[in-house]
């Protein structure tokens, strides 16, 4: 924190007998500079910003009106406090020297008790005021770190949760890599369009994005030999599969409900429970269709779909990008949003380079690359 003595004052007079008196009266206790105009005024704070200025008004060449706008609407000078020095003691006078932005007035003759006081109370504002400022700014940056702790704690955890479904199923890989990255890139062309300007802003992509893996968690529930049977399953067996969707959900949902409405983990429930509807209300668990399927599961639904289909499984080989945007675009208005499936169409080549970067096998980058 800085000391009074090692405050410094600038005054700025015409009348060299004002200048000597106040220099005899503050000398002791403060740095001094003077200027005799204000254009020499303005020179010497750009070299060296004062803590407190001491302005005449009636000067020749610019006025202490015109030096004190000057300042103040400069962003570097605007804080200093400035008091005026006058022998006009009008109200008009006053009144217009605090709307240039003066914090005080100190008329002519002097009272050197009077000048002294008044210096030293501006002085001790100005000190507390950047003491403030500074404590504040420390408290931000501690926020901030806080934030990011927290972020990054919350994203790790989400990673690690996502981890145990994948590891259950050793052929999924770099899935979540994939379908997080999908789920950011649909979502921000996705934010271009009218209809979810006002929902997929910045904050909330972030979200999904940190989100989406928890997609598939409910398949921690669902038995070894019907997640990880090599062929097709009967119609028990798929039954018995789509409850990773309701599993996934309730799992999330006590976890929610201990850390408030607002948590991150309400996206995260809606790409659990929602991400295999389809538009037109065949899908599972709830049937819903067209908007009544949240937009989280709508955009998990695309990101899903395309990883299995450029994905080698046990029972199908890695189809190419080409083929997969094609099964894309024959969903379009069936088991997709039409709209989501325009905004796939344009974003559909950095998908691509998101599954190449994320590969789990030689067979899947070389279809991903075939033209």
């Amino acid at each position: 924190m800085k000391k009074l003595s090692e405050c410094s004052i600038l005054i700025v007079d015409d009348t060299e007998i004002n200048v000597d008196i106040l220099v005899e009266a503050l000398g002791d206790d403060y740095e001094l500079a003077v200027a005799m105009d204000g254009e020499s005024a303005l020179e010497i704070i750009e070299m060296e910003l004062p803590d407190l200025i001491l302005l005449d008004i009636m000067m020749p060449g610019m006025s202490g009106y015109e030096v004190c706008e000057v300042l103040k609407k400069n962003p570097v000078t605007a804080n200093i406090p400035i008091i005026f020095l006058t022998a006009m003691t009008d109200i008009v006078s006053k009144t217009k020297g605090f709307e240039a932005g003066a914090v005080d007035y100190i008329t002519k003759p002097f009272e050197i008790m009077e000048v002294k006081a008044r210096v030293q109370t501006h002085l001790f504002i100005k000190i507390a005021k950047n003491q403030l400022a500074l404590q504040n700014e420390l408290l931000e940056q501690r926020v901030l770190e806080r934030t990011k702790q927290l972020c990054l704690t919350q994203e790790i955890t989400i990673e690690a949760l996502a981890s145990l479904a994948e590891y259950r199923d050793p052929e999924t890989g770099g899935h979540i890599n994939r379908t997080k990255n999908y789920v950011k890139i649909l979502s921000k062309k996705l934010s271009t369009y009218e209809k979810f300007k006002d929902i997929l802003n910045e904050e909330m992509i972030q979200v999904f994005y940190n989100s989406a893996p928890l997609h598939d968690i409910g398949k921690i529930g669902i038995r070894d030999d019907i997640l990880l049977k090599p062929g097709k399953l009967t119609k028990e067996e798929f039954e018995e599969m789509k409850k990773h969707t309701t599993i996934g959900y309730e799992t999330l949902h006590i976890a929610a409900l201990k850390l408030g409405e607002n948590s991150f983990l309400r996206q995260a429930m809606d790409f659990a429970r929602y991400h295999q509807e389809k538009w037109d209300g065949t899908g599972y668990p709830d049937g819903l269709a067209g908007d009544e399927i949240p937009i989280a599961g709508r955009v998990m639904a695309i990101a899903d779909v395309y990883d299995a289909l450029i994905s080698k499984r046990i029972y199908k080989p890695s189809f190419t990008h080409k083929k997969a945007v094609e099964i894309i675009n024959e969903g379009r208005g069936l088991h997709f949003d039409p709209i989501m499936v325009d905004a796939f169409g344009e974003v559909n080549e950095e998908f691509r380079q998101i599954a190449i970067k994320y590969a789990d096998c030689a067979e899947e980058l070389l279809t991903l690359n075939e033209v």
